[in-house]
């Protein structure tokens, strides 16, 4: 176990300082307040937790979490813990070759999306991480202040801090580009951990939207993961919390995705954590509430933050 430092990380979306400890070889933070919850830095691009008994004691030797909650990883579907358990989702695409993706795995609409990208000019391509691939990054970042509805983190952030931040997992990542007119309007950043991919940034400008760079992107990553031998090709949850299938969910069927149940443990430390777990606290409140009630807060949500940013 290693002393606790502090790092600021990205949860849902979200930036927040937290310390972080390495347990058992594996970077804990803890968040939230009522309960606080110990979870795996960076856990999507995470091997697992083989070991759990040895971190949930050490947490409890340190008392400074309620409840400690992880994720079996894909295709690990199968529950092998002796912990409660809720099932989680994610977007999976299982790869045999791109040939068989392009001719089995997806429909017209999404063939005739790459081709269009093609025929517009898009030119898709992996990149080494470079300067000049940052400053691109941050063009697309600083084109709007409000992404998924809500106020976007990287925003007119500084160069040095959006360089740090996509550095992290060098040894094990990849960058895909795209271009158009030798201008960057798009990237993918996609992490390899054994035979899964994990893209973490899938972002392209929005007034390029009608040149389908996302549609691009995500055909070249499955060209480039068939090449490497990667079997699995996720792409965040499927569907988060209680909502019904929105529109990037169904740009993820549309494209081959799947969604793969795995169970999320929840192991209590603390009086306070078997409680909370009993009582449901250990969910947010868009898990807690009905996915009818959440569609109209998320809609109304986005015209609040689009009228605030318009007024500015």
């Amino acid at each position: 176990m290693t002393a606790d430092k502090k790092e600021t990380v990205n949860v849902k979306g979200e930036r927040k300082t937290v310390d972080v400890t390495v347990i058992d070889g594996k970077p804990i933070i803890v968040m939230g307040s009522f309960p606080r919850m110990a979870v795996v830095k960076d856990e999507i691009c995470d091997n697992g937790v083989q070991d759990p008994e040895a971190i949930i004691n050490e947490l409890k030797k340190r008392r400074k979490a309620d409840i400690f909650t992880f994720d079996q990883k894909i295709p690990d579907t199968e529950p092998k813990f002796n912990y409660y358990y809720e099932w989680d989702n994610f977007a999976v695409l299982e790869i045999t070759s791109f040939d068989h993706w392009w001719n089995k795995q997806i429909g017209n609409d999404a063939r005739r999306m790459v081709r269009k990208a093609e025929k517009q000019g898009v030119v898709v391509k992996v990149v080494p991480f470079t300067d000049e691939l940052v400053a691109g990054i941050k063009s697309i970042y600083d084109e709007t202040p409000i992404r998924q509805g809500k106020p976007f983190w990287y925003y007119k952030k500084e160069f040095n801090k959006i360089r740090d931040d996509n550095s992290s997992f060098l040894e094990r990542s990849e960058f895909i580009g795209a271009y158009f007119r030798d201008e960057l309007i798009g990237f993918e950043k996609i992490i390899y951990t054994g035979n899964r991919a994990d893209p973490i940034w899938l972002l392209a400008r929005v007034r390029d939207r009608d040149k389908a760079p996302t549609n691009a992107l995500v055909s070249k990553s499955v060209e480039v993961c068939a090449k490497r031998g990667i079997t699995y090709l996720t792409y965040g949850n499927y569907l988060y919390g209680k909502k019904r299938e929105d529109s990037l969910a169904v740009f993820k069927k549309r494209n081959g995705f799947e969604k793969m149940d795995v169970p999320r443990y929840y192991a209590p430390i603390t009086v306070t954590g078997a409680i909370s777990l009993k009582m449901g606290l250990h969910k947010n409140l868009i898990q807690r509430l009905p996915s009818l009630f959440v569609d109209i807060v998320l809609r109304m949500r986005t015209k609040l933050y689009e009228q605030k940013w318009k007024d500015k």
